[in-house]
């Protein structure tokens, strides 16, 4: 709707995530976690944010917890998309499933809300196949239990190996 392009490299790393191809144990420690992406400055297309990803081989390395990490990778005063590979568990088994958030926190001013809100579809339509979406409005949104109950609900028992 606001005529925002999405980066082809945006599509490249949902691929990436999504497909999982990857095999040698090295191929799946550059894997992504997480990414975040934001509005280029001219404010006409989305790309990947500098800097903003968690990359498998880094947790348990340099990230103890990939969840924890990725909610404080998004800026406290500006709004964002993100992809997150949520590991969870159910009774029966353990998952992984892709998440797409938009991140609009209370204090980002209206116009970059506006924005965000409106090239929503130009990415999400990038993004085929994605189960799980999650609008967060401030922290308080990104709790386990918030993220669980979009996951599963009361089927989820654990969140990043963390019970919930």
């Amino acid at each position: 709707a606001s005529g925002v392009q999405v980066a082809d490299e945006v599509c490249r790393i949902f691929y990436d995530m999504k497909v999982r191809k990857c095999s040698t144990p090295e191929e799946i420690k550059k894997r992504k976690k997480a990414v975040v992406f934001c509005l280029s400055p001219d404010k006409k297309c989305i790309i990947v944010e500098e800097g903003k990803e968690i990359l498998v081989g880094d947790v348990g390395v340099t990230v103890t917890d990939p969840f924890k990490h990725f909610v404080q990778m998004l800026p406290e005063k500006d709004c964002r998309y993100a992809l997150y590979d949520a590991s969870f568990e159910t009774k029966e088994s353990k998952k992984e499933e892709l998440m797409f958030f938009l991140w609009a926190p209370e204090q980002a001013p209206l116009k970059s809300k506006m924005i965000y809100a409106s090239s929503k579809d130009a990415i999400k339509k990038k993004f085929q196949g994605i189960k799980h979406e999650c609008q967060a409005n401030g922290p308080e949104d990104l709790n386990r239990a918030c993220i669980a109950e979009k996951l599963g609900g009361s089927l989820v028992v654990a969140f990043e190996g963390i019970p919930v």
